[in-house]
């Protein structure tokens, strides 16, 4: 699955304030490091404390950091509150978004697809995208023993 763009600098977002979990963090930092437009990360960093996945504080020493551990935050929440077409899952607005109106059953299967995908992603968190090399080859060795 392709993810948007806004997905994309949510997930950045996120591995940032990670990465610097004992401080807090500015939009400009942020703004440098992935050479993002500011204006975009105001837009992310608000829907992201909106979902209160991360706290902002404003003013001198103010900033923003991660409102949960990293173990707390799964992927599927992120993901699924970002792109529009999986938070359609949970309307019917999904058959226009899908142009799948004319069947129903097809309509069925694209959402338990999707939902699908979201239960998959549910067993990663930002704690396991943070994770050093080694431990994240371990974890994908675990995985695919486990299947």
């Amino acid at each position: 699955m392709r993810l948007t763009r806004f997905t994309d600098y949510s997930l950045r977002v996120l591995i940032y304030l990670g990465q610097n979990y004992e401080s807090r963090v500015t939009i400009y930092q942020i703004s440098e490091a992935y050479d993002i437009s500011k204006n975009h990360l105001m837009k992310v960093v608000s829907n992201l404390t909106r979902l209160q996945i991360v706290a902002a504080q404003r003013g001198p020493g103010g900033g923003i950091r991660l409102n949960r551990l990293p173990e707390d935050i799964g992927l599927n929440e992120v993901i699924g509150n970002t792109e529009k077409i999986l938070q359609a899952l949970s309307t019917e607005a999904i058959q226009t978004n899908a142009e799948v109106s004319a069947d129903k059953r097809l309509s069925g299967f694209l959402r338990c697809a999707l939902q699908a995908y979201l239960d998959e992603l549910g067993r990663f968190t930002l704690a396991d995208v943070l994770k050093s090399t080694n431990d994240l080859d371990q974890l994908l060795e675990m995985n695919e023993q486990a299947a």
